[in-house]
């Protein structure tokens, strides 16, 4: 039985080992060949050199959708922060039976396709007589990555134990006070690490951004714009920034996890001694 299981689990670990390698291969490439001292794309590769980094770095327009990018990104999490914790809290918190009717309304966005998404966003801001710009595509990215931020939340909210809130209340704090002195100091790293999610949504959000942007650029706009005209080392610098900042931020939403869990574990731990 034991030696079934050992090759049950080496196979899962090759497989594992495999989809691994699928999926990061391709990235190193486009990570290796944003290097290449040739223009080329293609094998075999002639030599480092970081003249496309010079190049891209030096580009107006790159550093404007750049800068647009991460202020948008940055407000996205800010805007999903507040507007995603107080849904979640809302909806966790309520005993009406139209609770599960909010949570629908709340994920429908990433149920719809983005392209569909995009089409009914432009209809509407250009019937309320909105002009495109980077406020139209701040309401975008918002819209789709509310529903990420709002799930991780939602989960983090009702695993928290609603008797610490009750206890603060008979001690005489108001709702508000419970919320920020004991609700929020609890499920704040996990609220963190779905922010960096909600901003790595933002960043890499294409298809919203496309017809709702007018006259403005983001990164994943400008790396369209260039592979429509040009086709060199340039494109993998902007993807390998862009890969690079997302992995950045993963790992640290990654790390508020377990630290949000490691302190959860603690809590019950104390909890656990002080009843025997």
């Amino acid at each position: 039985m034991s030696a079934r299981a050992g090759r049950t689990g080496l196979a899962g670990g090759l497989f594992t080992a495999l989809v691994l390698v699928f999926l990061l291969v391709p990235l190193g490439i486009v990570a290796l060949f944003s290097l290449h001292s040739s223009p080329s794309l293609t094998f075999p590769f002639e030599g480092f050199s970081t003249r496309w980094y010079s190049e891209v770095f030096g580009n107006e327009a790159f550093r404007e959708a750049l800068f647009n990018s991460l202020e948008l990104a940055l407000a996205t999490a800010a805007f999903t922060f507040v507007f995603g914790t107080a849904a979640a809290y809302g909806v966790t918190r309520s005993g009406s039976r139209l609770a599960g009717a909010g949570v629908a309304i709340f994920l429908l966005p990433i149920t719809l396709p983005l392209l569909f998404v995009g089409i009914a966003l432009l209809i509407a801001l250009r019937r309320v007589d909105i002009e495109l710009s980077l406020l139209t595509i701040l309401i975008g990215h918002t819209i789709i990555a509310f529903p990420f931020f709002f799930m991780i939340a939602r989960v983090a909210l009702e695993r928290l134990d609603p008797m610490l809130e009750e206890a603060a209340a008979d001690l005489g704090a108001s709702p508000w006070t419970a919320f920020r002195k004991v609700t929020l100091p609890q499920v704040f790293p996990v609220l963190l690490g779905a922010a960096a999610l909600a901003f790595m949504v933002s960043l890499d959000e294409f298809v919203v951004t496309f017809f709702v942007s007018g006259n403005e650029t983001t990164l994943p706009l400008f790396i369209f714009s260039r592979l429509r005209t040009t086709l060199n080392p340039s494109i993998n610098v902007v993807s390998t920034l862009l890969m690079t900042i997302t992995l950045v931020l993963f790992v640290f939403a990654f790390v508020m996890g377990i630290r949000a869990e490691r302190r959860r574990a603690r809590r019950a731990a104390s909890l656990l001694d002080a009843v025997q």
